[in-house]
């Protein structure tokens, strides 16, 4: 049996890494509420509320002020507001900071990163807990 087979597939699924869509660049100011569909990519300033339906990146320019919430955060700016990425990751790197509350599935913080508030973690009901709730329903 060959070490390396041609009959394995050569390209494999990464459903971490999404195609940007929506691009605020450096120097950009919005005043008032984003709203976006799918991921996105903030190197610029948003002075409101940021609602995501998928990824959100705030690149090491990008400055929010307002509630974020985002199917997972990648955070290398800045956040002045309380996040909530309940069903997904939030990651905070060594240039991020996140003033304000956070709900995450997921966390990871980098060394040098800075967070100033409450973390609440969510989690997914087993599947024995999901049985159990419909025996006791039944």
């Amino acid at each position: 049996m060959a070490l390396f087979s041609s009959t394995k597939p050569t390209e494999t699924l990464d459903t971490a890494t999404e195609q940007i869509s929506t691009f605020i660049a450096p120097g950009a100011t919005i005043d008032g509420p984003l709203t976006t569909k799918e991921s996105t990519r903030i190197d610029g300033i948003i002075n409101g509320n940021v609602t995501v339906n998928g990824s959100l990146i705030v690149g090491q320019d990008g400055k929010i002020t307002g509630t974020v919430t985002a199917t997972n955060l990648f955070l290398a700016g800045e956040i002045a507001g309380n996040v909530s990425a309940s069903s997904g990751k939030v990651e905070i790197s060594d240039t991020g900071k996140l003033v304000g509350d956070l709900i995450a599935k997921s966390l990871v913080i980098d060394e040098n990163a800075i967070f100033q508030g409450q973390c609440t973690m969510t989690t997914e009901k087993t599947s024995a807990e999901t049985a159990k709730e419909r025996a006791a329903s039944n």
